[in-house]
């Protein structure tokens, strides 16, 4: 988006706004019902080809200008989360921490989407998931599991990331462990005579190997926004993406987009990191065998491409005891993550029963039966193991 281009979605009917309606073609007006068909969705739908950007001229800032935008983000002040809107809005929330944000009047000059997964969950259905998933939470507090019944909106973000392609040709060198059974001897005593007694022991041959491996890799993705935390995206996984669709501001429309601010050169480092453990698992493959000792791999990457797309997350940020929580979900598939609080004073009520329970136990068993106890459970009193 240019600095002087702002996209709108008026009504026809109404000259309302109108939002994206996920899993649908169409765009609706909250107003007064009103549906319009996204011009790019019947292409959208059927069409895989996208852009495929040279990742060598991406990485020397050398691409075409018709892949790049002017963008208007503002980073939040608290998570760092780079918030782009469109329109004349100047101040929103952060969807990521819910610190509140005033937009930049400036722009930047971003890498444009190639693709996107447009929503297919409603936010009715993903705060559907999110109260299931709350609900199933031990010794959260009471005002974590109101805040989900209230049925606070969610915030629906499309996610930057990164997809990577590459050809590789690896060569490798390494051992080849065979493993076999050798009868050793050793001394046991039995009724207080020591007697010579044998076992079967397992050990390893070690053989060198070397080889050659090739892989092709399509779509290796990797978030491209520092706001959330990567054991928590990562576990968003899998994404479907033969949903992706050709990039259209449409699909935003009702919608956030979070620019990206992992760099292309850094997303490159990451997706090489899990290129490289997928190799090693070829490799060791190769060598075969029952164990692999895998010394140098020496991989050759070629016909190296990327793209920029979003993908879809409904969020909720809550707090609790002034820390912020996130709670996401998958706005493909339902998969529901998030960061959870502990309540001191269910877990202090919980203790306080099991020590009662056992206490209440004691009493009905009787001191002088404790000794009995323990000789059948092995020579101690049971008692109840809570981990929190």
């Amino acid at each position: 988006m240019t600095a002087a281009e702002e996209f709108r979605w008026p009504c026809t009917q109404c000259g309302a706004k109108l939002r994206y309606a996920p899993g649908q073609s169409s765009l609706t007006c909250d107003h007064c019902g009103h549906t319009q068909d996204i011009p790019s969705a019947p292409e959208a739908a059927h069409s895989r080809a996208f852009q495929e950007l040279d990742l060598a001229r991406g990485l020397r800032d050398d691409l075409p200008k018709g892949v790049m935008a002017e963008v208007r983000p503002s980073s939040c002040p608290s998570c760092g989360a780079q918030i782009e809107v469109t329109g004349a809005t100047h101040a929103t929330e952060c969807p990521f921490c819910a610190t509140p944000v005033v937009l930049d009047t400036g722009t930047h000059r971003l890498i444009k989407p190639q693709a996107v997964v447009p929503f297919k969950l409603s936010e009715a259905e993903a705060r559907r998931a999110m109260i299931d998933w709350m609900g199933s939470l031990w010794f959260a507090p009471n005002t974590l599991l109101e805040y989900a019944r209230k049925g606070r909106a969610m915030n629906g973000i499309y996610v930057p990331y990164w997809t990577f392609d590459a050809d590789t040709a690896s060569d490798y060198t390494g051992q080849r462990g065979e493993h076999y059974w050798e009868s050793e001897s050793y001394s046991v005593t039995v009724n207080g005579r020591s007697e010579r007694r044998e076992r079967q022991v397992r050990k390893t041959r070690w053989y060198s190997a070397s080889g050659h491996v090739t892989r092709d890799f399509d779509d290796v993705l990797v978030i491209a926004s520092n706001a959330l935390p990567k054991a928590l995206a990562d576990q968003l996984e899998p994404w479907g993406l033969r949903d992706l669709a050709p990039y259209s501001p449409d699909y935003l429309a009702g919608f956030q987009a979070e620019g990206y601010t992992v760099s292309l050169a850094d997303g490159q480092v990451e997706g090489r990191r899990k290129m490289s453990q997928v190799i090693h698992d070829d490799v060791c493959r190769d060598i075969g065998g029952d164990e692999q000792r895998v010394h140098s791999v020496n991989t050759n990457w070629s016909d190296e491409t990327f793209k920029h797309v979003l993908l879809p997350v409904w969020m909720a940020a809550y707090k609790y005891n002034s820390k912020s929580y996130r709670f996401l979900v998958n706005g493909q598939t339902g998969e529901v993550q998030g960061e959870r609080p502990w309540s001191i004073w269910k877990i202090g009520f919980a203790v306080l029963g099991a020590a009662a329970a056992i206490a209440a136990a004691i009493y009905l068993i009787g001191p002088e039966n404790l000794g009995f106890v323990a000789d059948r459970v092995g020579g101690e009193v049971p008692f109840l193991d809570l981990e929190f």
